[in-house]
């Protein structure tokens, strides 16, 4: 019988600040940068995950600008380059795109989106569900590629949430109740058996961080 593979440490990360975050929901808008307070958490995140023993072996982020512009300290100070997955993008907000979150609380929609996120779908756009299952197989594509090793995955908060959420065994309609900060750190080991979660939305060392 084959051994069973070893498993894969997954850095997941949120991209840093735009002048945007907090303010319009941006989606897949394209030419939306890091702000200076988002270029100083990517680099701050490069160097608590330069910190680590064992050094990651990839990186991968989203295609948008955000997300590539927080990889690429992270990537510089691994001496790695950035591979693009497409899997990793935010939500297609759909018809919400760009629109401006006091706007969007008002919606009656919005209590769905909060409360039953698994029942609903973005205007002309993806659902959470649909969100969660790209992401999750990613996530599980990119830890098969790279068995025994640690692996930096860019991304955005939702995402990242859904994706936690699976891997906690935790219901979708749940997942509004896990909070992913901007350059937070959430880590995964995935292997065979089940996904254990070390760690979820820190911005402080991850040298601590013991895999039994």
């Amino acid at each position: 019988m084959a051994p069973a593979p070893k498993p894969t440490t997954i850095i997941l990360v949120r991209h840093g600040t735009t002048p945007s975050t907090g303010a319009i929901l941006p989606g897949r808008a394209k030419a939306l940068h890091l702000s200076e307070r988002g270029q100083a958490q990517a680099l701050a995140a490069a160097e608590r995950i330069a910190e680590l023993t064992t050094k990651p072996v990839a990186v991968y982020a989203s295609p948008l600008e955000r997300t590539r512009e927080t990889a690429a300290p992270i990537a510089k100070a691994l001496g790695l380059r950035t591979h693009i997955a497409r899997g990793l993008l935010e939500c297609d907000f759909g018809k919400w795109t760009g629109a401006k979150l006091d706007k969007l609380r008002k919606l009656p929609e919005w209590q769905s989106v909060q409360h039953s996120p698994s029942t609903f779908r973005f205007p002309e756009g993806e659902s959470f569900l649909e969100m969660q299952m790209r992401m999750h197989q990613a996530v599980t594509t990119i830890a098969a590629r790279h068995p025994g090793k640690t692996v930096v995955c860019v991304s955005h908060a939702d995402p990242i949430k859904a994706v936690l959420a699976s891997f906690l065994g935790t219901p979708l309609d749940l997942f509004q109740r896990i909070t992913i900060s901007p350059c937070s750190q959430s880590v995964v080991v995935l292997g065979h058996g089940s996904p254990h979660v070390l760690s979820v939305n820190s911005t402080s060392s991850l040298t601590e961080l013991v895999i039994q």
